[in-house]
This record gives structure tokens, C-alpha cells and sequence, in this order.
């Protein structure tokens, strides 16, 4: 499978958990995860790790992307 894009800039949580966790039940491990604030990326994090998944952060100033590798 290629990889799935979830963009969930301006979602406040639940909603970028919401959509993650939706990518995954549908069968996507490769993802790359658009997220703009501190409390996304923790719990995104935390979601993957959960779903036996590591997220690979970057961040820039005005986003923060993550990718999944299977652990």
C-alpha cells in the first residue's frame, strides 16, 4: 500500500486521533500525519504506539509531521 496522507492541521483532539486511528482500521501503517499543535502529536504518538507503530516526528515552526514505522 502507498503511503496515506492524513492532514489534521486545525483539528483540535480528539478529531487527528479520530482520523488516525480510522486510517488504520482501514489498513494503512504507512502514514504521514500533518499535525500543527503540541497536544496532537502526543496523542497521535501515543495512539501508534498503542497500534504497535512508531512515529518518526519532524518539526518545523509552523507544523509538526508524522510518519509511522512498524516496530
Amino acid at each position: 500500500m502507498s503511503t496515506k496522507k492524513v492532514d489534521a492541521r486545525g483539528l483540535s483532539c480528539p478529531q487527528p486521533v479520530v482520523l488516525v486511528d480510522r486510517a488504520i482500521a482501514d489498513g494503512h501503517t504507512d502514514l504521514e500525519i500533518l499535525v500543527d499543535n503540541e497536544v496532537a502529536r502526543e496523542n497521535v504518538s501515543r495512539l501508534l504506539k498503542r497500534r504497535g507503530l512508531e512515529a518518526i516526528i519532524s518539526e518545523n515552526v509552523s507544523e509538526i509531521m508524522i510518519r509511522t514505522a512498524k516496530t
